[in-house]
């Protein structure tokens, strides 16, 4: 799953020529603490609730505190467990989306993350991201490689790869120790996109996790 399948359709973005008073009203509304900035198709940053308690002028415009606005957002292809990255190590209520030509899509809010992600509690799991054709995908030959290995599937997503007849194949296992599962999809000829299996990797984002729920309050 990438990014572009996670867009809220509710959030509004706010335009330089609108105040902070109309910034805070649109954050209290849809009960988050950033609000994306556009001109157009155009992204120009996003603003934070702590930002405009900083600056303390309410009437004024956005545009005429453009230093106030960071550039955090993911490209549209950007991996779920990615996507997640983003969020803990920024401490955001939402995250910007924007297409390779750099042009504003939407935003995926926390809760939308949420809803799309109910792996989150097994966080400390392997991931595995296989790419493979359409022609030459079998649910049930990847089920017989990992169980070979003496591991269980938890969960997967399955996307098609753009302009292409790939699919992305995102895998969550129940064995911590991924290199035997790996060496055999490599034999199998599985074009292996990315891993997600280090202990260390896992005890970082899973503490990174937590004080993101706990900076928003969930």
């Amino acid at each position: 799953m990438i990014a572009k399948n996670l867009l809220s359709t509710t959030i509004a973005p706010l335009m330089p020529d609108e105040t902070f008073i109309k910034a805070l009203s649109l954050m209290d509304e849809y009960k988050i603490s950033h609000l994306p900035v556009v001109n157009g198709t155009e992204y120009i940053g996003l603003l934070a609730e702590e930002n405009i308690y900083i600056e303390n002028r309410f009437e004024d415009t956005i545009g005429q505190h453009m230093q106030s606005l960071v550039k955090h957002y993911v490209d549209e292809y950007c991996h779920i467990f990615d996507v997640l990255n983003m969020f803990s190590e920024e401490m955001l209520s939402l995250l910007p989306v924007l297409d390779k030509h750099h042009r504003y899509l939407g935003v995926i809010t926390f809760d939308t993350f949420m809803q799309h992600f109910p792996v989150i509690t097994s966080i400390n799991n392997p991931g595995i991201v296989l790419e493979r054709s359409q022609n030459d995908y079998s649910l049930s030959e990847i089920a017989q490689i990992i169980e070979s290995n003496d591991a269980k599937i938890l969960s997967m997503f399955i996307t098609s790869v753009p302009d292409s007849t790939m699919l992305e194949i995102s895998i969550k296992i129940n064995r911590m120790e991924i290199g035997p599962v790996l060496q055999t999809f490599d034999r199998y000829n599985y074009f292996i996109k990315a891993t997600y299996g280090e202990s260390s990797y896992y005890d970082d984002l899973k503490d990174r996790y937590d004080n993101l729920m706990t900076y928003l309050d969930i």
